[in-house]
């Protein structure tokens, strides 16, 4: 056993790996600038009902008996517990590092991809639960299924050897993990270039031990230098793959289609989903999981915190909070939302500079083409974490150009989105907040949902 100190325990990656390890029998402290400011949310009380010790992040409470002092990609040297931690030299880890050294000790499932790679991580660890496979699963997202009559988490812990995570592209951590089985959700625009994501997942699907899954409907993936004999390939659109849908039907609330003759019904929506859907289905293939009883199994999935998560409904006014960040995923979003035959009002926060000015141009082509009379599409203020970045780029650089497109584009300042939208919204339409990385969008989520309440 050994003493963690996590600095950015509130990180929804951070989270996971500090509980399991709590849960695994170690002591384990942490650090959060964002409790620090009164922020109290699921993720700290799950923290605190695993008995793990939270302090300051003012560099006074780092204990000396720290083995290992974990930080995530995102602290910066200047941080007091970072400071602390160098001048007492401790053994500093980043946290991927830290998951690996769990994960490859164990029979491994990683999930990558440029989308969707949380909710797959979710369905997989969903499905083994309900198989009686015990796996461990540490995801980068809240399940809103409950396990182990524990709250709902970020983590399933499990006393089998199964293990499965979010593997993530964007700092080149995908490279530590040693998966016996490899999941490629798709490949699109997000942190970096595709042709500097490429190689990371080809290399990522070769050294699978069992074997790898693969998005046949992905025209990246066909681009992939791979040597893994073995793939098992999925396809919604009809082609040729291991699973194939076929006869598709979505509607607002479900999805029905066939596959090997059998018809099904799954509880959620879009596209995107039936192709989550059938990549957890596959991997859990390599653990003598049948197909039907893969899917059987994700008829009781309720999903993940912001995913097209239901706030609530106020006077016919549906309001949804989602993690869409680039264009891959907004238009996926999209896709699923305008199956709803009312009106569709999207509030989008870019979640930081440099990641809007390298999507700036497919974004507003994308939404140029989504876009339509029923759509109404808000933009406030890029998000801002701290540091040093550049900011040389707006909202309004992707409003005004579709505004010149026609389309019905708006920007508003954060704090008078509820007004606005209570002032304009009727019974039959859907509010959807969009973005990445901070947590306070469900709480603009909540308080729109107040306002259309308050509406007389």
């Amino acid at each position: 056993m050994a003493t963690f100190f996590f600095c950015g325990v509130g990180g929804i990656g951070m989270s996971a790996i500090a509980l399991y390890l709590k849960k695994s029998g170690n002591t384990v402290f942490g650090s959060d600038r964002s409790f620090d400011t009164g922020k109290h949310n699921a993720v700290k009380e799950s923290l605190i009902q695993a008995g793990i010790t939270l302090v300051s992040q003012d560099g006074k409470h780092v204990p000396d008996s720290t083995d290992v002092f974990v930080v995530s990609s995102a602290i910066e040297e200047s941080v007091p517990d970072v400071k602390t931690a160098l001048s007492k030299k401790l053994t500093i880890k980043k946290r991927a590092e830290v998951l690996a050294e769990i994960f490859n000790q164990k029979t491994g499932i990683a999930v990558g991809g440029t989308s969707g790679k949380t909710t797959v991580t979710a369905m997989i660890g969903h499905i083994l639960f309900t198989e009686g496979k015990h796996p461990t699963m540490i995801n980068g997202g809240i399940s809103l299924n409950t396990y182990n009559n524990e709250s709902e988490s970020n983590l399933i812990y499990g006393d089998s050897d199964l293990c499965v995570i979010e593997a993530d592209e964007s700092d080149g951590s995908i490279q530590l993990y040693e998966p016996a089985v490899s999941v490629l959700t798709n490949i699109s625009l997000d942190h970096k270039p595709v042709q500097e994501t490429t190689p990371l997942f080809s290399n990522f699907l070769n050294k699978a031990k069992k074997g790898a899954v693969l998005n046949a409907d992905c025209p990246y993936c066909q681009n992939l230098s791979l040597s893994q004999p073995f793939i098992r390939t999925f396809s919604v659109s009809g082609k040729t793959a291991s699973l194939s849908a076929q006869n598709v039907v979505f509607d607002s609330h479900a999805i029905r289609f066939e596959l090997n003759g059998e018809t099904f019904t799954l509880p959620f929506t879009g596209r995107h989903n039936l192709e989550n859907a059938l990549a957890a289905a596959a991997a859990c293939q390599y653990f003598d999981i049948p197909l039907s009883r893969a899917l059987i199994a994700l008829m009781t999935f309720k999903g993940t915190k912001r995913r097209l998560q239901l706030i609530g409904i106020e006077k016919g006014v549906a309001v949804i909070d989602d993690y869409a960040h680039n264009p891959e995923k907004i238009k996926a979003s999209l896709e699923a939302l305008q199956l709803h035959a009312g009106r569709l009002f999207c509030v989008f926060q870019p979640h930081g500079f440099a990641p809007l000015r390298l999507m700036k141009n497919d974004l507003i082509q994308m939404l140029t083409d989504k876009l339509n009379n029923q759509t109404f599409w808000l933009m406030s203020d890029v998000y801002y974490a701290g540091g040093t970045t550049t900011k040389d780029i707006s909202s309004n650089d992707i409003i005004v150009p579709l505004q010149q497109a026609k389309k019905q584009a708006l920007y508003l300042k954060r704090d008078s989105v509820p007004d606005w939208l209570s002032a304009h919204v009727q019974s039959g339409d859907i509010v959807a907040v969009m973005g990445a990385r901070d947590d306070t969008l469900t709480l603009l989520a909540q308080n729109i949902l107040t306002k259309i309440k308050e509406k007389k």
